[in-house]
This record gives C-alpha cells, sequence and structure tokens, in this order.
C-alpha cells in the first residue's frame, strides 16, 4: 500500500467512530468461521446425546464480533495511521479475541461433530506428530515470545503497513498464535499434554516478560521507529514519538494487565484442585487405616475364637 498522503489521513479517530473499512477477504473469514463453527454445533447437537455447551458458542461468536471490531470497524480504519490504535488492535485480537476463540474449544467441535471418513482423517490429523509439535505449550510459548516483538520491534511492523496481505496474515498470526497459547491456559479442550494448574499459571507468567520488554522497548525510543509515518502528516493526535510511546504502554501496562487478570481464576483453579487432591488423599489414606483396623479386628476375633476352641480340658 502506498504511504498516506496528507489529504487521505482519515479525520480526528474521536470524530469519527463510525468510520468502516470492510473488505471481502477479512469479512469472508471471519464469517465464514463462524458460520463452520455453527454448522458444527447444529450437527453436534443432532448426533449426540447432550448438546453442545451455550457458553463455548456465545465465547466464539464474541471472538467474532471483537475480531470484526478491530479489523473492520473504526479501529482498524486508523490501523495504520496511529501506532497506538495498531496497538490496540493487536491486543484485541490477541488478548480478547484469541482467548475467547479457545474457550470456544473449535478443534474440539470439530473432531466432534464429524463423522465417517471426515472424522477419521480430521483425527489422524489431530493425531499427527505435526500436530502434537504445533499443539505443544512449549510451541505455543516460544511462538508467543517470537511473535510480539518481531511484529512490533523489527521491520515486519513497517512492512505490514505497506503491504495489505502482509497485513492482514499478520493478523491472522496473531488469532493463530493466540488461540494456540490461550487453549493450554484455558484447558476446556482435550490435549495431549494436560498441563497441572500450577504450570499453566507458569505459562502466563512467562508472557508478561515479553510484553513488558517490547513496551518498554517502544515507551524508550527518542524518535520514529517505522519509516511508513514519515510518509505521511496528520494534523491531529499525538507526535510521531509519544504516538510510539502511547502504543508501547498500552502493550506493557495491557497485555500485562490482561495477564494478570487471567492468572486470577487459574489460581483459583489450582487452589480447588490441590484442595479436591488433598481430600482424594485423605479419604485414601482413611479407607486404608479403615482396612488395617477391620483386618486387625478379623484378626483379634480369630485368636480369641482359637483359644475358645483350645481351652483348658475338662477333669
Amino acid at each position: 500500500m502506498p504511504g498516506l498522503v496528507a489529504e487521505a489521513v482519515p479525520p480526528d479517530i474521536w470524530h469519527n467512530v463510525g468510520a468502516t473499512t470492510i473488505a471481502v477477504t477479512p469479512s469472508l473469514l471471519i464469517f465464514g468461521a463462524l458460520a463452520l463453527y455453527l454448522a458444527g454445533v447444529i450437527r453436534f447437537d443432532r448426533t449426540q446425546p447432550a448438546p453442545w455447551p451455550v457458553r463455548r458458542t456465545v465465547a466464539f461468536v464474541s471472538a467474532t464480533v471483537v475480531t470484526f471490531v478491530a479489523i473492520e470497524l473504526f479501529v482498524g480504519v486508523y490501523d495504520d495511521v496511529l501506532f497506538y490504535d495498531h496497538m490496540i488492535q493487536h491486543l484485541m485480537l490477541l488478548m480478547i479475541a484469541a482467548p475467547l476463540y479457545a474457550m470456544g474449544a473449535p478443534l474440539d467441535l470439530l473432531d466432534r461433530a464429524t463423522t465417517g471418513r471426515t472424522h477419521q482423517t480430521i483425527s489422524k490429523v489431530l493425531a499427527s506428530r505435526v500436530a502434537e509439535i504445533v499443539g505443544h505449550p512449549v510451541t505455543a510459548v516460544v511462538l508467543y515470545a517470537v511473535l510480539i516483538p518481531a511484529a512490533h520491534l523489527t521491520g515486519l511492523y513497517n512492512l505490514s503497513l505497506t503491504h495489505d496481505l502482509v497485513h492482514d496474515n499478520e493478523h491472522l498470526a496473531f488469532l493463530a498464535v493466540g488461540y494456540l497459547f490461550w487453549r493450554h491456559a484455558i484447558a476446556i479442550e482435550p490435549a495431549r499434554h494436560p498441563l497441572h494448574p500450577g504450570v499453566r499459571l507458569a505459562l502466563l507468567a512467562v508472557a508478561i516478560p515479553v510484553d513488558t520488554f517490547t513496551g518498554l522497548a517502544l515507551v524508550s525510543a527518542s524518535k520514529e521507529m517505522f519509516s511508513f509515518y514519515d510518509s505521511f502528516r496528520r494534523s491531529w493526535g499525538p507526535s510521531k514519538v509519544s504516538d510510539l510511546h502511547i502504543g508501547g504502554s498500552i502493550m506493557w501496562i495491557g497485555g500485562d494487565g490482561v495477564m494478570g487478570l487471567a492468572m486470577m481464576p487459574v489460581l483459583v483453579r489450582w487452589v480447588r484442585f490441590e484442595e479436591q487432591r488433598a481430600r482424594e488423599i485423605d479419604a485414601r489414606l482413611d479407607a486404608e487405616l479403615e482396612a488395617e483396623r477391620d483386618a486387625a479386628g478379623d484378626s483379634q476375633t480369630n485368636r480369641d475364637s482359637s483359644s475358645a476352641r483350645s481351652g483348658p480340658g475338662v477333669a
């Protein structure tokens, strides 16, 4: 995409919240995925004894709405004009839409709503070595740790501003990597490598330094980092460097804040998990103790009976 000219820059974002940037390809992908998901839900409800959980459908629909707002409504209109708006867009995709997609459990639905040869093919793919590597928690953490700084601190960001195809694929990358990351933290879908709640908490904690590093690098910038923004002038909004600083603060504070909030329910589930495990251990120990007492009682009874039978002889 060529650089914007001053006349092509849209008006002040806060006076143009009704603006849209509807495009065919993103719309087909966004609502095509939703249509396939809802078709899967209908098929699941027809073939399974219990219906697909409503909360999962609500989560997936909500993720679709967030994605649409981030890409095709006013947030998307300004994603190549304001750096901080671009950062808001990325956080909406990575920190809101992606975990909601994970809560929708699309892979679980795909596996359970299909039958026949289609189901066999899908099961084979999901059981493959490639799927295991891609779906491994370590892979998710590595992809997250690479994507965030690469997408905001390198020439890849400038490339996404100048080429629409790169920009669209960047959106897909945030949703895909975000889904792979959050599906382990949320732990709704079955996984080959299920994580202990404490490990899931650590997974979220590991992501915080990545967001912090990226945000601080942007906040510390003393000049414009991306040449695209030098190709046009705005008559409104923050200066170019201030724009970078605001965007860095959003990544730093917003990203860390979302991770912190996400850690709270995981911590609660960890506590409940440990309490449940403690109850199970106590119940098992009580059962073993009771069994030992019963065995000791039976042994004593047998000894008393034996003593009675072998008592003193008749004079």
